[in-house]
């Protein structure tokens, strides 16, 4: 798994708007709808149904909504500790 799809997920989910995300995260549209498919194949599931007019959460979107935060911080806190066992 990519952090940055799931970092790009939360945004996304925040939003409900591949516009306004894409926007936010300083990408075009295709890359983040690219890093959204990357991120459905890697955990099997859909996280957002989509149609021309609006983007929702699906049942396992809403769980990687509340998830996904926690996961980040819990890889930004690993790399701090192991930076710090290394003496950096």
């Amino acid at each position: 798994m990519h952090l940055d799809d799931l970092s790009s997920f939360v945004v996304l989910a925040e939003e409900l708007h591949y516009g306004r995300a894409a926007e936010r995260l300083d990408m075009s549209q295709s890359s983040l709808s690219r890093q959204m498919q990357r991120l459905e194949r890697t955990f099997g599931v859909t996280v957002f149904q989509r149609n021309s007019r609006n983007v929702r959460l699906t049942k396992a979107g809403i769980i990687l909504e509340r998830e996904a935060p926690l996961l980040l911080r819990g890889f930004d806190q690993l790399t701090e500790l192991l930076k710090s066992a290394a003496g950096q």
